[in-house]
């Protein structure tokens, strides 16, 4: 498969929605995780990513504007141990909860299904990265429906182990920008990864689309000692 630069996939699609890149420096020093969202509704606009803890949660910027919050407010990224789990969706507390009874990435998701938000069915992508010594492997999920249809189901868990240097994988949850949005299809994309985390966020940063984006979250991990960094960039200050 290709590598190619996440910043160029993301210029060249103005609605991926929001995407999940997993992967390792170049230099092989760090885990490295990305996190954006983005929105075409003054709702979905209306959010910010703050830290919680060892993670982070979506808040309402303007808490008088927030129409509905199911499907936006939500902890995107949860660390358990060794383990640092991301997603779109409220499915960061049920592979948290599921990860801490010994049950796979895999079937922790068992007991979820797309986004009821008709007629899109949005997917529910998911991520873990799993540190292990001064290596590291990491999965990416994503739960459909069945091209469109919500009778059915297409769950897709897709594995890297170890983690290579200098690439990582990137899922979103569209295609493009459409009407109904359509979903991701196909392999995770495997992308070219830097080894400074600052080029790196503002890498994905300026390269989404400028009236869609929302708030982006990237981290390293130190290999060798654990230490993670964060930046969040917010579209709202």
């Amino acid at each position: 498969m290709q590598k190619h630069r996440l910043e160029d996939l993301l210029k060249s699609n103005a609605y991926p929605g929001r995407g999940i890149m997993i992967g390792r420096t170049e230099d092989g020093r760090h885990a490295a995780i990305a996190y954006f969202i983005m929105g075409r509704s003054e709702n979905s606009r209306n959010r910010i990513f703050v830290e919680d803890g060892d993670g982070i949660r979506t808040q309402a910027f303007d808490a008088s504007k927030m129409e509905d919050p199911s499907l936006i407010i939500y902890a995107p990224v949860r660390v358990l141990g060794k383990k640092t789990i991301i997603t779109n969706g409220d499915q960061t507390d049920t592979i948290y909860d599921g990860l801490d009874r010994q049950l796979t990435f895999e079937q922790t998701l068992r007991s979820r299904r797309y986004e009821p938000d008709e007629p899109n069915y949005t997917p529910r992508i998911s991520g873990v990265v799993h540190l292990i010594g001064e290596s590291f492997h990491y999965a990416l999920s994503i739960l459909k429906s069945a091209d469109g249809d919500p009778k059915a189901d297409h769950r897709y868990t897709f594995a890297y182990s170890p983690a290579l240097s200098g690439e990582g994988h990137f899922i979103s949850t569209y295609l493009h920008d459409g009407n109904p949005l359509p979903s991701f299809e196909g392999e995770p994309i495997r992308v070219s990864v830097e080894n400074d985390q600052d080029v790196f966020t503002e890498q994905i940063w300026n390269a989404l689309n400028a009236d869609n984006k929302v708030s982006l979250f990237t981290r390293f991990i130190d290999l060798s000692s654990g230490e993670a960094r964060t930046r969040i960039v917010n579209r709202h200050k």
